[in-house]
């Protein structure tokens, strides 16, 4: 009796520890296996999160842009110090024409995203394009015309592609803007005119100073000081000129236009 006990108390033992074993074991599958299925959708979630957040803040946003910006489906690229490609950007004006001047304001039209990449459409993208009712076509018996003609079409838009120093679920709006910031003017506090290569640099310097200088033409005198309090125009000695009138007396700036360019600046 007491062999036979023994021996049914070491198996009954073993049982139960096999049981306790194998309980664990199937614990043990319950906490890890769910572990990488959550992690993989918290990175989805946040990624998600992330490019709506971008696409709020940049989406239909206006800036200005500070360089030539070609045409074409591949526009300029930055990288993720934000520097542009130069050689890229000139092929891409070689091969495409330019699309938009610098100083000339843009919009975000739209975002597409890649893992280390965004893409930004501005003014609508770079392609051509025809207006819906050019893709219409009627016909009698076996032949078909268009109802409108395709008269050619040059697109003003352009992209940049962005490559980003982080993954996305990490970047931020604010710095895609610093990024940006070499190529494109969020916050617009510079005359737009700064941007423009046709502007000499003692322009741009006086223009950062407020002051009207001889041979600066209309936009460049409105950048500086803004438009002016007064205008008078009248012909001396058979030519027509335009004085622009800043202040009031006893101090007067007269900026005097012959046609569109500064002949005379007087301080009073």
């Amino acid at each position: 009796m007491t062999r036979a006990s023994t021996h049914s108390r070491g198996w009954i033992g073993t049982v139960c520890t096999c049981r306790v074993l194998t309980a664990m074991g199937i614990l043990g599958l319950v906490v890890l296996l769910p572990v990488a299925p959550v992690h993989a959708k918290q990175k989805k979630d946040a990624e998600r999160d992330s490019r709506i957040r971008l696409i709020r803040a940049l989406g239909q946003e206006i800036a200005v842009s500070k360089v030539a910006l070609p045409r074409g489906k591949s526009g300029i690229f930055v990288d993720a110090k934000g520097q542009v490609d130069q050689a890229r950007a000139r092929d891409e004006m070689l091969r495409n024409g330019m699309a938009i001047k610098p100083g000339s304001p843009v919009q975000i039209t739209k975002l597409e995203f890649k893992s280390d990449q965004v893409k930004l459409e501005l003014n609508g993208g770079g392609k051509k394009g025809k207006k819906w009712y050019q893709r219409i076509e009627i016909g009698v018996g076996g032949s078909t015309a268009p109802i409108a003609p395709e008269t050619p079409s040059l697109a003003y838009g352009s992209f940049i592609t962005l490559s980003l120093p982080v993954k996305i679920e990490n970047v931020t709006p604010e710095q895609v803007k610093e990024l940006l910031a070499g190529v494109l003017d969020f916050e617009r506090h510079s005359p737009t005119v700064l941007y423009s290569p046709e502007i000499s640099p003692e322009f741009k310097e006086a223009i950062k100073n407020h002051q009207v200088l001889v041979g600066m033409d209309r936009d460049a005198v409105l950048s500086s000081k803004g438009p002016p309090d007064r205008k008078v125009r009248e012909e001396r000695d058979g030519i027509e000129q335009e004085d622009w009138i800043y202040g009031l007396p006893p101090h007067v700036l007269f900026v005097t236009f012959e046609g569109d360019r500064v002949v005379k600046v007087q301080q009073f």
